[in-house]
């Protein structure tokens, strides 16, 4: 076998592995077959822009069995630490004693690696499975998995309950499903 043989080889043989190794859900749309948009809006605070969000589901109305899809898309350069710490802030103000210290103790550190520094542009995506957890995306490139049920309902719930701290932006991410 020439160098050649062996180079192209040795690369189809990486190339194989590298396609039997990539995961099912190479984009967030696999997780959420036949989504459409049904409702979107923007989030600003003190009228400084933060983000545009978009609800994609298969199903109008939201369905809590149905898998769905929260895109934001950031105006503003925004750190890791800061997205992770409100989140937290916002499960503890809607989930009380619900959830223990314990459990947002570890989210947290799921947080961590499932959020990135953001900045104008940037895109994540997070996608509700019932029963099973949350996947996270960056653009679209799984960041992270959390498998647990809680913790999806827990996160979601801070754009989607209706105590959010949101309620015109919650009324337009679920557009005429309500």
């Amino acid at each position: 076998m020439n160098k050649t043989s062996k180079l192209v080889r040795g690369c189809c043989g990486i190339g194989l592995w590298a396609l039997l190794l990539t995961p099912a859900w190479a984009n967030w749309q696999d997780a959420v077959p036949g989504a459409q948009i049904i409702g979107r809006g923007d989030f600003s605070v003190f009228g400084f822009d933060v983000y545009s969000a978009r609800l994609w589901s298969a199903k109008r109305p939201l369905a809590a069995d149905q898998p769905f899809a929260l895109e934001l898309i950031y105006r503003r350069k925004i750190t890791r630490e800061d997205l992770v710490s409100t989140s937290v802030d916002e499960i503890k103000r809607l989930a009380g004693a619900s959830v223990s210290a314990e459990q947002l103790a570890r989210w947290q550190v799921q947080m961590q690696q499932a959020f990135v520094d953001v900045q104008a542009g940037t895109r994540i995506t997070g996608v509700y499975l019932p029963g099973q957890g949350a996947r996270f995306f960056v653009g679209q490139q799984l960041q992270h998995e959390i498998d647990d049920p809680q913790f999806a309902r827990a996160f979601f719930d801070i754009w989607l309950d209706p105590r959010t701290r949101s309620p015109e932006l919650r009324e337009q991410l679920l557009g005429d499903s309500r």
